[in-house]
């Protein structure tokens, strides 16, 4: 758990890999704008652009696919992240394939951050529609494999290190909307931008003190489970680059 005056480790590189806009500010933002506040570089991968995101039939899905990505340019800004990268690919037809794995370790080998955050893999209970939504299954499992051991190995995609793109190994993982939490981050200091990021979300939030309130509750919650005003949760994973790493941390730890 971070603790408020707890000096971190510093980092300077954090990727997100989310699969619709608005994922991220619902996720992991707080936590986000505090690491930028803490001078982070911070770059957010939007796999869709969300154009199904509407009942509404006077509204194109090109319409709303670019309304959705100024709403997470918007967003984005509030909480301090440098970039924004769009794969748009379709809104809720998100598959598994070689190709798109391909296109999330080009992205890690660019951006070369030391931490990375997603969607949770390991959700499997299938009882909460917005958890198990198809997309983000497919976005944690892809960004997972990706990550490892894909993108540190220069066997996987050879034909990045042509265009001068090296293995890069990330150092840790941070699965967001986990229902195995091991690590909270306070955010008390940074719920305000939070909630300002959602706001910017005009299309899909259409009752902003509602989900004030249930923000609010919800990771007041959460963080009253460590003594915490206001805490985001994560399952964090740490990354080997081989078994004798583990090992050695192993016996590091051992009295």
């Amino acid at each position: 758990m971070n603790k408020p005056g707890k000096k971190r480790k510093k980092f300077l590189r954090v990727l997100v890999i989310s699969a619709h806009p608005d994922d991220v500010d619902f996720g992991c933002a707080g936590t986000l704008a505090r690491w930028a506040k803490e001078g982070a570089e911070i770059v957010y991968t939007i796999c869709t652009s969300g154009e199904k995101g509407s009942d509404d039939p006077s509204l194109s899905n090109l319409e709303l696919a670019r309304t959705r990505e100024k709403e997470q340019l918007a967003a984005a800004r509030v909480i301090g992240a440098k970039e924004v990268i769009f794969l748009r690919k379709p809104d809720g037809e998100l598959q598994y394939s070689l190709e798109f794995r391909g296109e999330l370790v080009r992205i890690i080998r660019q951006c070369r951050p030391d931490i990375l955050l997603t969607h949770d893999p390991a959700n499997r209970a299938f009882d909460n529609q917005y958890l198990f939504h198809a997309d983000h299954r497919v976005t944690g499992e892809l960004a997972f494999d990706a990550a490892y051991p894909a993108a540190l190995n220069r066997n996987f995609f050879p034909g990045h290190l042509i265009a001068g793109l090296n293995p890069h190994a990330v150092s840790a993982m941070y699965f967001f909307a986990t229902s195995q939490p091991n690590t909270w981050v306070d955010i008390e200091p940074t719920l305000d931008l939070k909630i300002k990021a959602l706001r910017c979300h005009i299309s899909q939030i259409k009752e902003p003190k509602v989900m004030e309130k249930f923000v609010r509750t919800w990771f007041g919650a959460w963080g009253q489970e460590k003594g915490l005003a206001y805490a985001e949760r994560f399952r964090c994973l740490q990354i080997f680059r081989d078994p004798g790493q583990r090992l050695r941390q192993l016996k590091k730890s051992m009295p």
